[in-house]
């Protein structure tokens, strides 16, 4: 997996809005940390929700055995 692939560019539409979003003039580094934190793991959350959906919706699916000849 190139890492590159994984990343927003600054180039790319969502960058500056999630700067935005982030961001606070109160902060040595320049953003809110707390609020940071707080939008990643929400978004963590949604994502841990969504992949036990998909657990669940596979686990309750017939196993096919494949049959040898």
């Amino acid at each position: 997996m190139k890492v590159e692939k994984r990343l927003i560019k600054k180039d790319h539409p969502d960058y500056q809005e999630i700067v935005n979003y982030i961001q606070s003039s109160e902060s040595v580094v320049g953003i809110d940390a707390k609020h940071t934190h707080v939008v990643i793991i929400k978004k963590l959350m949604e994502l841990e929700e969504k992949l036990d959906k998909i657990q669940k919706q596979l686990a309750a699916k017939p196993v096919k055995k494949k049959v040898r000849k």
